[in-house]
């Protein structure tokens, strides 16, 4: 059996407008071809990938389009057939600009001759999986985007990891393309968590799942085979985030500044497990996702959808946004990027679209009171209004000191804050600066 508890602190933000209500019973729909898509070279953690195409060249879907550079790296694959007609650059979530490439599309979805399925899975072994994960462009489907190959080598790791453990928690407001997928596609999730187990060489893997998703617990414990636990979490923000979940599943804790290998685990999003399914069995890198779309739209929908797909043409497939509109989110509310534009292609990382109103936006700030609410809520155990009141001083170095490089940005602080403080905020800031201080 699991080892099951909740960690210290948390929120529980589901009063944030509907929440899942809207998408979590809605099954997964493939979104229509786009007639062009806009496919960035950097939607990975590391070194962006590097163009290898020319303007007029003629690529199929699969199709190495970006090479990988370096080791924490990955390539890129062009997700439709037809014509590059432009080498350009994109805006991204968050507002950063990185080269991209435009391909038009031929609509024949025609597969490049490099994505072939295996004709021995079995025989496979734990290099080639990761071999395969690479070259397929593999990536943290959660958020993070890091490469998987790169997570799945253990081979150096000491002590070697003796867990995997599954992120199935989709603890954010809204967020419900996880959920479906278990519910969905609970066997291709589980064909992917047992190729990760044979790469990483470990015996068990444990899916944590919030219990606020019955449907998808049950999906995955019909699929579960020897070896693999299903176990249902209490629905807690950031139960989602690595050093929590580890905790919730394992009893083990993450010591700060260090990775889930210091706890003998590694951790995968189910996205990326049945991602890491089709690279293995047929040879296809990742040209898709499931994202859901929620808040202000007319038709709140979980699309699958190719990667570079301007986000308009999602916008428009959800009958377009309704009026009230105040904040623009890539992501979940809690932990997502606001968006100054929609001229942005999807990439990996882009789980959810989220048009918010007045839901969306904090209320006039006010002094501190000395409550302590961001101290209980506080995952990591951190002091945010200290940090804050130190970050408004410009003592950044303070607010290092006491702690604020081991903030993981969940944003629980700002939320449960009564004072409507931009705790968050001031954190990030001490980091930033903090970090040119050192410098």
């Amino acid at each position: 059996m699991a080892i099951t508890q909740t960690f210290g602190g948390g929120i529980h933000p589901h009063e944030i407008g509907n929440g899942k209500n809207a998408t979590q019973s809605l099954p997964i729909v493939n979104a229509a071809a786009p007639a062009r898509v806009t496919i960035a070279m950097a939607q990975h953690l590391g070194a962006p990938a590097a163009c290898c195409v020319k303007v007029g060249q003629v690529v199929n879907m699969g199709q190495v389009i970006g090479e990988a550079q370096g080791a924490i790296s990955a390539p890129v694959h062009a997700s439709v057939s037809g014509k590059v007609v432009a080498l350009t650059t994109c805006e991204l979530a968050g507002g950063k600009s990185v080269p991209a490439v435009v391909i038009e599309n031929d609509f024949e979805d025609r597969w490049d001759e490099s994505v072939k399925p295996c004709e021995n899975v079995d025989a496979l072994t734990a290099q080639d999986i990761m071999t395969i994960a690479r070259n397929c462009g593999v990536v943290g489907l959660g958020g993070a985007t890091f490469p998987t190959a790169v997570k799945l080598n253990t081979e150096k790791l000491d002590p070697k990891p003796d867990t995997l453990v599954i992120n199935g928690s989709e603890c954010e407001p809204y967020l419900t393309s996880d959920h479906r997928l278990m519910v969905e596609n609970a066997g291709q999730v589980m064909d992917g968590i047992r190729f990760a187990m044979k790469a990483t060489g470990v015996s068990c893997a444990k899916v944590g799942i919030e219990d606020n998703k019955p449907d998808a617990i049950e999906a995955m414990k019909a699929a579960a085979t020897e070896g693999i636990e299903v176990v249902a979490l209490p629905a807690k923000y950031p139960q989602g985030y690595e050093k929590m979940l580890i905790y919730a599943l394992t009893g083990r804790k993450v010591p700060n500044g260090k990775l889930p290998s210091a706890a003998q685990c590694v951790v995968m999003n189910v996205a990326t497990c049945a991602a890491l399914s089709d690279a293995v069995r047929k040879g296809q890198p990742i040209i898709d996702r499931v994202v859901t779309v929620a808040g202000r739209v007319a038709n709140p929908c979980n699309l699958r959808v190719r990667i570079g797909v301007p986000l308009l043409d999602v916008i428009d497939q959800a009958g377009g946004m309704t009026e009230g509109v105040r904040k623009l989110i890539c992501g979940g509310p809690m932990m997502g990027k606001t968006m100054s534009t929609l001229n942005t292609p999807i990439t990996k990382n882009f789980s959810a679209f989220l048009p918010l109103g007045d839901e969306s936006v904090s209320a006039e700030e006010s002094a501190c009171i000395r409550c302590g609410r961001c101290m209980r809520a506080c995952p990591m155990g951190l002091m945010p209004a200290k940090m804050d009141a130190l970050v408004r001083h410009g003592d950044y170095a303070g607010a290092l000191a006491i702690g604020a490089l081991n903030c993981m940005e969940c944003g629980s602080c700002t939320y449960s804050c009564p004072a409507k403080r931009e705790l968050l905020q001031a954190i990030k800031v001490a980091k930033c600066m903090g970090g040119n201080i050192k410098a």
